[in-house]
C-alpha cells in the first residue's frame, strides 16, 4: 500500500472518529436524519458499483490459478460461445459475493454495466444459461470441479507457516435440505418427514472451509459415502503437508469396518458411538473409582468483571405452566477399551454419564442417567480431553448454518441431484474464497499477534459480516492506461485490512 493511499485512509479514519466524538448529548428538539429538499438525477462521467471488494477476490481466483484450473480441468462446453467454464463457475460464485441471493439475481448484475466493466466482461451468461450450466454435469464432472478446487486449496495452504501444518481437524455432517418443489429428481422423503436432498460435507476445522459437498436423496442416512470422502479429504491435507489428520464426527460416522484401516493410516479419530446395550453394560459395571467428575472449561475468558445473569424467562414459564424439565444435575466421565466387532483391535471408550433431575412445576419427579458414548484410537490423552475434542465438532453446524443461511449454496434451484450438487459446489466457492482472502493476509513479525487476531477474526467472521465489510465496497470504475482502476468513494473500519489483503493477493505465488 503506499503512502498516498495510507494517508487518505487515516484521514477518512479520523474524520468519521471526530464526527462521532462531537455528537451533542443533549435534546436537539428535531430528528437527526433531517435531510430535505433530496433530488436524483442520472450520471454520464463516471460510473461505480456498490460490490467494490469483488475485484480483489477477482485477482485472488486469477492469482491463486484458479480460473486457469478450471479451464484445464472442466471440460463441459464443446464450443465456446463466448463462456468458458471458469466464467460459468465464476459468475454463479460471485452473483452470491455480490450481495445475490438465487440465480435470478445474476440478470441485475449481467445489466449493470459498471460491473461489467469491474470485471472487464463485455457480457455473464443469463439465470437461465447459468442452470443450463448446472445441468451439464455429471456425478464424475462435479468430483473434478471439487479436487480442482482442492489443489488450488493446498497452494493457499502452503503460503501458511510451519504450525499451520501440525493437524488438520476433518469434521463430517449431513444436512437435511427441504424443498416445496415436486419435480425435482433425486429428492425423497426423510426420517421426519420432509422432502428435499441429504448434503454430505466435509470441511476442514482449522479454516472453516468446505473440502467436500456431496448431494445425496433425502432418504439416505448421514454416514453413507462418508468413508470414502473422508479419505479423500485426508488425501488432501497430506499432500499439503499437515503432519497429522484427525477426524470427528458423531454417532452416525463410526463407521466400525473403517477404523482398523484409519488406524493403519496414523489417522486419529473421535466419533460418537451408539449407546448400544454391550456398552451400557459395561458401563454399569464399572467401579465407583473408575468415574470422576467431569470439568469443562468456560466457554470464553471474562476479560472485565463478570455480568449478572439475567432471569431466565424460559424457566419460569416451564414452572409455571407444569411442562416435563429435564435439567443436568452433574456429569462423569470413565474409560474402557472395547473391541467392535468389524474390527481386528480394541479401541478406547470414553463415557459420560450424565445425572438429570426430571421435574414437572416445582416438584421433582425422578433421577435418570443417560450414558454418552465416544470411540477414539488417542489412548494418550485425558478422558476429559478427549470429550472435549470430540464435542467441538459441533463448531461444524455454525459451518452448515452459514452454507445454508448465509451464502445459500444449499438452495435447491435447478430440477436434479446431480445439477443441484454442482451448484452447491459453485455457490461454496463463495465461502472459499472468503477464507483465501484471509489465509493470505500477511504476518508481520512486529504486529505477530495482532495480524494474526485479524487473520482469525476474517475466518470466523459471518458471511453477512463479511459481504458488508469486503465486498459493499463503493467504488468508481476507471480506466487509466492499462489499469483499471477501483476508487473507494466511502471508508468503513475493515478498509485497511481490505487493503492490506489486495496487496498480498497482487503478490500471491501459488
Amino acid at each position: 500500500m503506499n503512502a498516498t493511499t495510507r494517508n487518505r485512509d487515516r484521514k477518512r479514519k479520523r474524520r468519521i472518529e471526530a464526527r462521532l466524538d462531537k455528537m451533542p448529548c443533549e435534546d436537539r428538539g428535531k430528528p437527526v436524519f433531517s435531510a430535505g429538499n433530496i433530488h436524483y438525477e442520472a450520471g454520464d462521467r463516471g460510473g461505480g458499483i456498490a460490490c467494490g471488494g469483488i475485484g480483489a477476490v477477482h485477482m485472488l481466483a486469477r492469482r491463486s490459478g484458479l480460473v486457469e484450473a478450471i479451464d484445464r480441468n472442466l471440460h463441459l462446453l464443446k464450443i465456446h460461445r463466448p463462456y468458458q467454464e471458469s466464467d460459468h463457475v465464476l459468475n454463479i460464485a460471485y452473483n452470491i459475493l455480490a450481495g445475490g441471493h438465487c440465480l435470478e439475481d445474476i440478470e441485475l448484475l449481467r445489466n449493470n454495466e459498471d460491473y461489467l466493466n469491474a470485471l472487464g466482461a463485455d457480457a455473464i451468461p443469463d439465470p437461465t444459461t447459468a442452470g443450463d450450466f448446472c445441468r451439464r454435469f455429471s456425478a464424475v464432472e462435479v468430483e473434478r470441479l471439487m479436487e480442482t478446487v482442492n489443489d488450488i486449496r493446498v497452494g493457499i495452504w502452503k503460503q501458511q507457516p510451519a504450525e499451520f501444518f501440525e493437524r488438520a481437524v476433518l469434521d463430517a455432517d449431513g444436512v437435511m435440505v427441504e424443498t416445496t418443489g415436486e419435480c425435482k429428481e433425486g429428492m425423497d422423503i426423510s426420517y421426519n418427514g420432509k422432502w428435499g436432498y441429504h448434503p454430505l460435507l466435509i470441511s476442514l476445522a482449522n479454516t472453516g472451509e468446505p473440502l467436500f459437498l456431496v448431494n445425496r436423496s433425502g432418504n439416505r442416512p448421514s454416514h453413507e459415502g462418508a468413508a470414502k470422502w473422508l479419505g479423500k479429504a485426508a488425501e488432501v491435507c497430506r499432500k499439503a503437508g499437515f503432519r497429522k489428520v484427525v477426524m470427528r464426527g458423531d454417532t452416525d460416522f463410526s463407521q466400525t469396518e473403517h477404523l482398523d484401516g484409519w488406524d493403519d493410516q496414523n489417522v486419529t479419530f473421535y466419533f460418537g458411538i451408539d449407546a448400544m446395550e454391550a456398552l451400557r453394560t459395561r458401563a454399569d459395571a464399572l467401579p465407583d473409582e473408575a468415574w470422576s467428575f467431569l470439568e469443562r472449561p468456560a466457554k470464553y475468558e471474562v476479560k472485565t468483571s463478570p455480568r449478572a445473569r439475567p432471569a431466565n424467562v424460559k424457566e419460569q414459564v416451564v414452572v409455571r405452566r407444569k411442562f416435563r424439565n429435564v435439567r443436568l444435575f452433574s456429569e462423569l466421565v470413565s474409560e474402557f477399551s472395547y473391541q467392535p466387532v468389524a474390527c481386528k483391535r480394541p479401541y478406547r471408550i470414553v463415557v459420560v454419564c450424565k445425572n438429570l433431575t426430571v421435574s414437572e412445576g416445582q416438584g421433582v419427579l425422578f433421577d435418570e442417567l443417560r450414558y454418552f458414548f465416544y470411540i477414539t484410537n488417542d489412548w494418550s490423552s485425558p478422558a476429559a480431553a478427549v470429550v472435549g475434542e470430540a464435542n467441538r465438532r459441533c463448531d461444524q453446524e455454525n459451518l452448515i448454518a452459514q452454507l445454508s443461511g448465509g451464502v445459500r449454496a444449499l438452495r435447491m434451484p435447478v430440477d436434479s441431484l446431480v445439477s443441484n450438487w454442482a451448484y452447491m459446489v459453485m455457490a461454496s466457492l463463495a465461502w472459499t474464497l472468503k477464507a483465501w482472502l484471509a489465509l493470505v493476509l500477511p504476518v508481520s513479525p512486529r504486529w505477530k499477534s495482532k495480524h494474526e487476531s485479524e487473520k482469525k477474526s476474517v475466518l470466523r467472521m459471518e458471511f453477512r459480516t463479511f459481504l458488508n465489510a469486503f465486498m459493499r465496497v463503493p467504488c468508481q470504475i476507471l480506466r487509466k492506461g492499462r489499469q483499471l482502476i477501483y476508487r473507494l468513494l466511502s471508508w468503513n473500519p475493515w478498509q485497511w485490512l481490505f487493503l492490506r489483503a489486495v496487496e498480498a493477493v497482487r503478490v500471491l505465488r501459488c
